[in-house]
């Protein structure tokens, strides 16, 4: 019993020892695993950090590489640039030396110069000096003396007499001038009573009835299609009851168009054929009329020896109107009344009212060619040998440019006469004021403007502007913006001439 209890205990003791030797043995082999996976660990840690640290150096050299270039590069550009200044600074410095060398020789000449003006002054002066003590010497008087002696004679021989006729000469002259030229243009308004009638700028062609606008419309608008390409017109059909209109900037197209429709509405038969038949009666018609109208105004006039194509352009006239004037009949009397004042004054009647009778020529043709009518209707006649007083008195009537003869100033009067006269456009007295003072109101309303006249029934506007304020350049201005405003704001007939007036007086008196 106690061996066997001694044997459990050895038994016992000996596997203790034995599991702790075991598991000494598993610890030690575990902690040496775990030794070894930490060695390997620290192995990898270190590779990475040595490949982190390659990368990193590799990385940053490329920078400091990159960043390098870029300062080489930055400075290669500066060096450059300073370079070009370097240069430039050379230039200027070359340019500043040459010129100081030139103004060194320039002011050497000039020193020089002035030595010889004072040796000059000096010797003109002692020469002066000289003559005036021989002067006095002879006359037994100095030069002030003599000096006042003179003056007095003068004062007491001339001042008041001189004064005295010059005062009465322009008196007399200036109330003579305004006399005689009232008494010529009223004889010439007498002498010369020309009716006037007003002129729509549009055809209106009564029909018998409303039925009628069906036919010349035409199928499906064949008819009116036709008439339109055949005259150049618009044909306008509306609500109008019996009547239909005819538009066109040619007012010959617009009357052979008004002489055609009217043939076929009496024909009946309105279709293109009878339509290109009609208007070629038509044309021949009105050609003759522009024939035949010319020649009478030329035959009324006692004008000769005119060009046939003027007669034609002149009897275009008769279909053109101007503000509801006829411009053949203002041209007529313009004639006339160029003539009479002509004959007043005792210039070249003839002249004056052949310039008279074509000085509109360019309203004829003024839709067919760029430019003012006045300078069109010089050079047409200046093409067809018209006289050169004629084609200049043309060109000026309105003052395109200047008149330089008398007869041109007649027509030119003679023009302003015919439109202004009242009954010879339509607008009345109370707009035509108020155009003439919107006129003046345009003008004074610029700075610089002392006084505005209305000049020639508001052809012309005449500005005085105040010279101490105005120089001769803004003068210039000034009448281009006035122009330009009148241009922009009112509604006038034919074209207004602005002249700006810009003058300096000095004023004294004789006592």
């Amino acid at each position: 019993m106690t061996g066997t209890i001694l044997g459990a205990l050895v038994a016992l003791i000996i596997g203790i020892a034995l599991g702790y030797a075991v598991n000494r043995y598993l610890m030690k082999d575990r902690t040496a695993r775990a030794a070894d996976e930490a060695e390997r660990l620290v192995r990898d840690a270190e590779k990475q950090a040595e490949t982190l640290r390659k990368e990193a150096l590799l990385e940053g050299k490329d920078e400091i590489l990159r960043l390098r270039q870029e300062a080489e590069a930055d400075n290669k550009e500066r060096r450059k640039e300073i370079q070009t200044l370097e240069s430039r600074m050379s230039e200027r410095e070359a340019s500043i030396d040459r010129r100081a060398e030139s103004l060194d020789k320039r002011e050497h000449q000039l020193s020089s110069q002035q030595g010889q003006l004072d040796k000059t002054q000096k010797e003109l002066e002692d020469l002066i000096a000289e003559e005036r003590d021989r002067l006095e010497h002879v006359a037994g008087m100095t030069a002030d003396q003599a000096r006042e002696e003179l003056l007095n004679r003068v004062r007491e021989d001339v001042s008041r007499d001189a004064a005295a006729i010059i005062r009465e000469s322009e008196t007399r002259a200036r109330e003579e001038a305004d006399k005689r030229a009232r008494n010529i243009v009223g004889i010439a308004i007498q002498r010369v009573a020309a009716d006037h009638t007003a002129e729509s700028t549009v055809s209106v062609v009564h029909i018998p009835s409303d039925d009628m606008k069906g036919r010349i419309i035409g199928r499906e608008g064949r008819n009116i299609r036709a008439f339109e390409q055949m005259t150049g017109i618009n044909l306008i059909i509306d609500d109008t009851p019996e009547a239909v209109i005819l538009s066109s900037f040619d007012p010959v197209r617009r009357e052979i168009g008004r002489i055609t429709l009217e043939t076929l509405i009496a024909d009946g038969r309105i279709h293109p054929a009878r339509i290109e038949e009609m208007f070629a009666k038509a044309e021949t018609l009105v050609t003759q009329q522009i024939h035949e109208a010319g020649e009478q105004a030329a035959f009324d006039s006692g004008i000769h020896g005119l060009h046939p194509e003027l007669i034609r352009t002149l009897g275009r006239l008769k279909f053109r109107t101007s503000y509801g004037q006829n411009v053949l009949k203002h041209s007529l009397e313009v004639s006339y009344l160029a003539g009479v004042m002509a004959s007043e004054l005792g210039v070249d009647v003839q002249l004056a009212k052949r310039a008279g009778l074509l000085h509109d020529l360019g309203k004829a043709i003024d839709h067919e060619v760029e430019g003012p009518h006045a300078l069109i209707g010089a050079d047409l006649a200046r093409r067809m040998n018209e006289p050169p007083a004629v084609v200049h008195a043309i060109e000026a009537h309105h003052g395109d440019i200047e008149p330089n003869t008398v007869e041109a100033v007649l027509v030119q009067a003679g023009d302003a006469i015919s439109a202004g006269r009242p009954g010879a456009r339509r607008e009345t007295l109370e707009s035509y004021i108020k155009r003439l003072e919107k006129l003046e109101a345009v003008a004074n309303s610029h700075k610089g403007v002392e006084k505005t006249y209305a000049m020639q029934a508001g052809r012309e506007i005449r500005v005085m502007v105040k010279p101490e304020q105005i120089s001769d350049a803004d003068a210039t201005v000034l009448a281009r913006d006035i122009a330009k405003q009148i241009e922009d704001e009112l509604e006038y007939p034919g074209q207004i001439k602005v002249m700006v007036i810009r003058e300096s007086r000095s004023i004294d008196y004789a006592k």
